[in-house]
């Protein structure tokens, strides 16, 4: 069986082309595999066509997509794509007989028991994984999250909208930044801090309460002059979002209780590893009392985005064809 598996981010669009194996409990071969910057296309249809043309030589009629936001109903329910994703009209212009859609994390979550748990960087927490349930986190364009229950069946994904929980300052700077952000008070979203545009909104911040003009404008010249240590307000915006990840990680983690281990995904953080390693990450993810010698014993890794997302939709796609084709037998028998 050939069909096209999608990981649609806010930045880049991870397509593959992908077989299996006609009982649809073999292992995935990828046959092709691009990626694409979301921003060059007017549409998913677009870029779908953009592959499909390039790297499709024989004849394919479905087609799975990982997308950042909620699928709600025939739309998915997103802050982050450049486009809107309504999937009827997706699969007119694509002439598929199936396209099916799910949450970003809920695929970087179903590929936790694939090549994903192999790849990290262990950063804190015991070097092996537990029996218990695994987290996916990810500050990307956004951030999401999702978590991965292992059963008999072959796991359970629950999805979730964690990036937009409100932000919970925890040092005096912190409330420094979000008082900036909202100066009136109200709603401010974690991700608005911990993400990639995030970071530069955290940089901006910090100069603007010092009384000095911003010179970067990517989160990526933040992160280097960080790295360099050139900016002093791009070290603290660093030092910052750091711990604020593992406030927002830790607070998952007192939710799920993830001894199968936590995985932080994306190259965004796979390229400021050592300055994650080195800040206090680990200290406001373990947070205080009781309840740290129990965070204590959860893994985590920081581990490539890369085609994780396209593995773990195409791994939920087996199940989903197999769970329909089980229903139909079932309903033939009866």
């Amino acid at each position: 069986m050939l069909f096209l598996a999608g990981d649609i981010g806010g930045t880049n669009g991870h397509v593959a082309l992908v077989r299996v194996a006609d009982d649809l409990v073999g292992d995935i071969e990828t046959l092709a595999y691009r990626v694409f910057p979301c921003a060059a296309f007017p549409s998913l249809a677009d870029l779908l066509k953009t592959f499909i043309d390039a790297e499709v030589r024989a004849p394919v009629s479905h087609c799975v997509l990982a997308c950042a936001g909620q699928v709600m109903g025939d739309e998915v329910a997103h802050d982050n794509l450049p486009w809107p994703v309504q999937v009827d009209a997706l699969r007119a212009a694509l002439g598929l007989a199936d396209v099916t859609v799910l949450n970003d994390f809920e695929a970087l979550a179903y590929a936790i028991e694939g090549p994903l748990a192999a790849s990290g960087r262990h950063l804190c927490g015991p070097p092996t994984r537990g029996h218990g349930p695994s987290l996916v986190v990810g500050p990307g364009t956004g951030l999401g999250a999702a978590v991965y229950v292992p059963n008999a069946a072959g796991g359970t994904v629950l999805t979730t909208e964690a990036g937009q929980m409100d932000f919970a300052p925890h040092s005096l700077r912190d409330r420094d930044v979000l008082a900036y952000l909202a100066p009136g008070g109200g709603y401010v979203p974690v991700e608005q801090i911990v993400s990639g545009p995030g970071l530069l909104t955290a940089y901006e911040a910090l100069c603007a309460l010092d009384g000095e003009v911003a010179t970067l404008s990517t989160p990526k010249a933040v992160t280097a002059a960080a790295a360099s240590q050139s900016d002093k307000h791009a070290v603290e915006a660093v030092a910052l979002f750091c711990a604020a990840l593992g406030s927002f990680t830790g607070n998952l983690a007192m939710s799920y209780m993830p001894t199968g281990g936590i995985f932080l995904a994306g190259g965004f953080l796979s390229s400021i590893f050592d300055l994650l390693k080195h800040s206090a990450f680990e200290e406001r993810f373990l947070h205080g009392r009781s309840v740290r010698a129990m965070l204590a014993e959860v893994p985590v890794w920081v581990t490539e985005h890369g085609c994780h997302g396209v593995q773990g939709a195409a791994r939920w796609y087996m199940r989903h064809r197999a769970a329909i084709r089980a229903s139909t037998s079932e309903g033939a028998a009866a």
